[in-house]
This record gives structure tokens, sequence and C-alpha cells, in this order.
């Protein structure tokens, strides 16, 4: 089978040929239609990710497809069956053996190339905004980084829980797909005095930051008194240095969102959360936003999308059937 490989993090992941996994006890094998790509992705194939798997390995942290064998001890699955799963690492190829307890069923009507994209981007921003954030009706939500993976569902998820919605990304085309997702106000962060604009706001309850400096310190000072400063991540490249004053005399919570950790040590979390996303899909009030839908042997030109900020919503890399 084909599968995109990292051999080291000074040589570019390829698609190589490699032998068909067999499943372990509590693992299942699909036949992977979809795998969604992710920031970290590029991260992991510099060596700079939280998480550095042994080399060579497989890469893909997200995939949808249809289960082709079950490892001894499963239960709860079956052949045939549609699911997605979140196990890191391997979904950039054909056939894939992951934890059965990583595995999600997907509606028949959820598309494999929605479902791919779908566990880690709208999961990090259910627990970041309802979890963590504690996100309520009515109040102001700041997005950095709006028309991005993860930011485009923040936008649309705060939009879902009553929130006034703030999107913050770069030109006209990317503000027209995070208004078309929920976004109330919009700012380009290409143009404007940031500094300028979100003073202008009138303040703001939640932050949610997948980007970093130069936007995040200009988004802490537009806090409420009590307001809520959500670090997603740092897709600029700079890690915001919060000054500790500014927290104390507004009285700011800075909380930090790394939605895979859930999987380790609070799993019911995202158990949690997927099951109330699942059910919003199914009620059509979310609609994740793929791009680009790509071949394998075009994963390295994604990769390249996501990178130079090219794309919008997800980057998907598709397999046939």
């Amino acid at each position: 089978m084909r599968a995109f490989v990292l051999s080291a993090t000074d040589t570019p992941p390829e698609v190589v040929e490699t032998p068909m996994p067999e499943p372990k006890a509590g693992e299942i094998r699909l036949k992977i239609r979809a795998c969604g790509l992710n920031f970290a992705d590029l991260l992991m194939a510099r060596g700079e990710y939280q998480e550095r798997p042994a080399l060579p390995f497989t890469m893909g942290m997200e995939v949808a497809g249809v289960i082709d064998a079950l490892g001894e001890g499963v239960m709860g699955f079956a052949p045939g069956q549609r699911v997605a799963a979140f196990a890191g690492r391997g979904g950039l190829a054909e056939y894939g053996c992951f934890p059965a307890h990583s595995c999600l069923p997907i509606p028949d009507a959820m598309p494999f190339e929605h479902a791919a994209g779908f566990m880690v981007a709208y999961g990090t921003s259910h627990v970041a905004l309802a979890h963590r954030a504690r996100l309520t009706e009515g109040e102001t939500l700041l997005v950095l980084g709006a028309a991005g993976g993860v930011g485009l569902t923040a936008v649309e998820i705060g939009a879902q829980l009553g929130a006034r919605v703030v999107a913050v990304a770069r030109g006209a085309e990317k503000l027209a797909v995070a208004k078309a997702a929920g976004a109330l106000v919009l700012i380009d962060s290409e143009s404007a005095d940031l500094k300028a604009e979100f003073k202008a706001l009138g303040g703001v309850d939640v932050v949610y930051d997948a980007v970093g400096e130069p936007a995040a310190s200009a988004a802490l000072r537009a806090l409420r008194p009590e307001g809520r400063f959500v670090v997603i991540g740092f897709a600029g490249g700079e890690i915001p240095k919060f000054p500790a004053n500014i927290l104390l005399v507004k009285n700011i919570d800075v909380i930090g969102l790394y939605w895979g950790g859930y999987a380790v040590f609070k799993p019911q979390v995202i158990t949690e959360s997927l099951g109330q996303l699942m059910a919003m899909y199914a009620k059509g009030q979310l609609h994740p936003h793929v791009s680009h839908a790509l071949p394998l042997e075009e994963t390295a030109q994604g990769m390249e999308l996501m990178r130079s900020r090219k794309s919008t919503g997800k980057v998907v890399i598709t397999m046939p059937e």
C-alpha cells in the first residue's frame, strides 16, 4: 500500500510503498478514505511538535474510512462500518490500524471529507470555548486566524453558542469565509491597525488565539475585566509573552488548550464534546469548510497550502475507493 512517510526531520516526507498493517489486539484496520491535514503536521515534519513519534512513521493525525478488519477483543464495531479516528499518526495511507477507543462512528450523511477534518478542528474549538472559556450567550468572542482550520470552527461554534463573533483574518476572501460561518464583525489583519480596531470594539469577553504575535498582545488589551484568553497555537510563529500586571489589574484568565492532551488525562471531556458536535452536525448547525481536497500524491502540496496560508478551513487528502 502507499503511505506518506517521514523518515528524518531534515528531509521532507514522501509517498512510499509500505506493507499492509495488521490490527493488534484492541485495534481496528481502516480502509482510509480521507485524512485531514493540521498545522501540527507541519510541526511534526520538522520535529517541533510536542509529540515526537519514533522515525520512520506514517503521518496524518485524523482520518475517516471504512472498517476493514478487527483486532482481537474489539467490541462495538463491525467490518463495513464508517468511522472517524484520531490517533496522532498513521492517517496518510491507504490503510491504517488505530485503537478502537480512538474511533467514532459517523453518520451515513456525513461525507468522508467532512469526517476526516472534523474531530480535531471542531473538537478543539468546542472544548476551548464551551469547556475551558465558558463562553455564554451574548458575550463577545474575538477569533484570531478566523479562516484557518481551527479558527473557522471557533467562529461557527461561537455563533452557535450565541456569542457576538469578531473574526480577524488576512484579506477580503478569507473574511468572507468567516462571515459565512457566522462572524458579525470582520477585521483584516493585513491592513488594519489591530490595536485601534480592537479598542473600537468596546471590549471583548473571550479571545481565541491560534496565531500568536503580534495580534495576541493587541487582543489581550481588548479584554474586559474577567475576560478569558485561550491559547490554541502559534501559527504566526511567535509565542506571546503575557504581561502579568495586565492579568492582575483586569482579573484576566490565560487558558491553555491542548485538545489531544485530554485523551490521556480526561478522555470523557473529548467523548462528551464530540457527541454534542455530532448532534449539532446532524441538525445542520455545523457546516465543515474544505477549501482543498487532494489525492495522496499531492500531500506535500497540501501541507504547503497550509504553511503559506493559502487555504481556508481544512485541507483534506483523499484516497480512492
